[in-house]
């Protein structure tokens, strides 16, 4: 039976998993995830899982968060004064805002913290830092 290897598309179906048990993405059950082996289109340590599977194979792999999106850098969690922030602007813990560089490049942003005097926006991805839980099925392979 044909082995899944660099190069080729796949077909998984999976459930990602946190320390917790929290269920924090899974693919439907009706269209399974497509993805070339080697294209970066998933994490790394996805990547790795899925590689040498064949049809029909099951496993359940914990992923490191340096193969997954990495540590949570402190670099990326930015304090800023309440009084840059926009008036018509009211944020709230959890928020999701789209922000752009000085050079035109657009990143998003977590508001994490809000007080009278700032606000904390962390612009890590939000599953930076976690080990991440797969149950994933390689349902099919495309050469």
């Amino acid at each position: 039976m044909a082995q899944a290897k660099s190069g080729d598309e796949v077909s998984v179906h999976y459930k990602g998993k946190l320390d917790d048990g929290h269920v924090f993405d899974q693919s439907d059950p009706e269209k399974p995830l497509q993805f070339k082996l080697g294209g970066k289109q998933v994490i790394p340590g996805f990547e790795k899982a899925v590689e040498g599977m064949a049809v029909g194979d099951s496993k359940t792999i914990t992923i490191a968060a340096g193969e997954a999106y990495g540590d949570h850098r402190p670099d990326l969690v930015l304090e800023v004064d309440r009084d840059r922030v926009p008036a018509e602007v009211d944020p709230q813990v959890g928020q999701r805002y789209e922000m752009e560089k000085e050079s035109g490049e657009k990143f998003r942003v977590i508001v994490t913290k809000v007080t009278d005097k700032s606000v904390t926006l962390d612009a890590n991805h939000p599953l930076a830092g976690k080990d991440l839980t797969f149950d994933i099925e390689l349902v099919g392979i495309t050469e």
